[in-house]
């Protein structure tokens, strides 16, 4: 594969550091949840940049693939990404849950449905994972 564009970011401190584009668009603040025994401080974590990082890629494919299928999708057009951690069954570290609602209102739940399943092919975040973790994927 030729990469087309290359992100470029940097993290300090693990889960309780600080991450940066080397742009200097985006800046943050990272903190651990409670959940994982940290402080639930202010900061963001992996598991939510990943949530809002799937959901915008697999919007951006939802409407690629709509547009090739002549499908009109509302500016309301929304994907919700909820990922979840924690420790793999084999017992050899972590690992993650993913799952999808996607909401089109105004469009047929079955045209939806249909988008969605040949968007999960062509978004590469699905892509990335495809072989590792099980999406869920719901049409609202």
């Amino acid at each position: 594969m030729k990469a087309l564009y290359h992100a470029h970011g940097h993290a300090t401190g693990g889960r309780t550091g600080e991450g940066a584009t080397d742009d200097g668009k985006f800046k943050f603040q990272l903190s651990t949840p409670k959940e994982l025994g940290g402080d639930g401080g202010p900061g963001t974590n992996p598991e939510q940049l990943f949530s809002i990082g799937y959901s915008a890629c697999f919007l951006g494919a939802l409407k690629v693939v709509a547009g090739k299928e002549h499908v009109k999708l509302p500016a309301e057009t929304k994907v919700a990404a909820k990922i979840g951690i924690g420790p793999r069954d084999d017992g050899g570290g972590f690992g993650i849950t993913a799952a999808l609602t996607i909401t089109a209102p105004g469009v047929e739940k079955s045209v939806v449905e249909d988008l969605v399943q040949k968007a999960h092919i062509v978004c590469p975040y699905s892509n990335a994972i495809h072989k590792t973790v099980d999406v869920q994927l719901t049409v609202a």
